[in-house]
């Protein structure tokens, strides 16, 4: 019987292959021991960094719950089942949207969902209203992993789910491509800045430039201000929901001791405020 031929490929090899062989192999594998194997991988050449980034934003999408990324209720573009078609055709032009959740009597009672085009196609603006054009809405838990809401995405061909909390209120709503950012980076349209902003820049004036991003923790340590943060994590949501509506850059509101003047927006959330210390009476 013949002895098997030696391997040419060296013991480094032999390693590198028991390695992947042991990770596809089927046994219990926690994901940062498969991310440690991928990121050998891409350091011996095998994987580029973008695939490698890819690949890692996969993986924790499935670690990931749409809480973790819906758009929040105050930031939502909605329309109201009784408002005129002028009225609706407006919000669609303005906010540049796509898709729009429907409402009842209050924003909990989402009746469907309205599509552009199909608002569109009607052809006329006439005061009938948008009953006969409302499609189905998903309706998904703020639980709901990514990885399986963006399955039921790709069955149902929806592209848009509202979200609600554990009492069936509107907690937020999230898109497939907020799922498919987690995954391969942000997609940036002609609005999107290439450089983030800094989140409280200091202006000659006395100003402020406040990222909407800002979490109110910091902002309350910055400005020494005792805002909640047990409804909203940001400052764009806390504002926002001061505002009642997504405001259009120019709006401004006072909260407490400061008020805030929408400098950037586009059209799914405030971007940025211009913060003042409010003038004492």
């Amino acid at each position: 019987m013949s002895a098997e031929p030696p391997s040419t490929t060296g013991p480094a090899h032999r390693s590198l292959w028991d390695r992947l062989g042991h990770m596809l192999s089927g046994e219990p594998r926690n994901p940062e021991e498969l991310l440690e194997e991928l990121r050998e991988a891409q350091s011996n050449g095998l994987l580029s960094g973008e695939t490698y980034a890819m690949i890692e934003g996969a993986i924790r999408v499935t670690e990931m719950v749409v809480g973790d990324v819906m758009v929040p209720r105050a930031q939502m573009v909605m329309l109201d089942i009784d408002d005129e078609i002028s009225a609706i055709l407006e919000t669609v032009i303005d906010s540049g949207h796509s898709r729009f959740p429907v409402h009842g009597e209050d924003k909990d009672e989402i009746l469907g969902i309205l599509l552009a085009k199909d608002l569109l196609r009607r052809g006329d603006s006439g005061t009938t209203g948008v009953h006969a054009l409302l499609r189905r809405a998903v309706m998904i838990p703020e639980s709901m992993r990514l990885n399986v809401l963006l399955a039921e995405f790709r069955r149902s061909r929806n592209h848009m789910a509202v979200v609600v909390d554990e009492y069936g209120g509107v907690a937020g709503l999230i898109t497939i491509e907020d799922v498919l950012e987690e995954i391969v980076g942000e997609i940036d349209d002609e609005h999107d800045d290439a450089v983030p902003p800094k989140l409280i820049d200091a202006q000659a004036d006395g100003s402020w430039l406040v990222d909407a991003l800002t979490p109110i923790e910091d902002f309350n340590e910055h400005f020494q201000t005792t805002y909640s943060d047990e409804e909203y994590d940001t400052v764009g949501g806390l504002v926002t929901a001061e505002f009642g509506h997504l405001p259009d850059p120019g709006e401004c509101a006072t909260l407490g001791d400061y008020s805030f003047d929408v400098t950037g927006a586009d059209d799914r959330r405030v971007l940025q405020f211009r913060v003042r210390k409010s003038a004492a009476e």
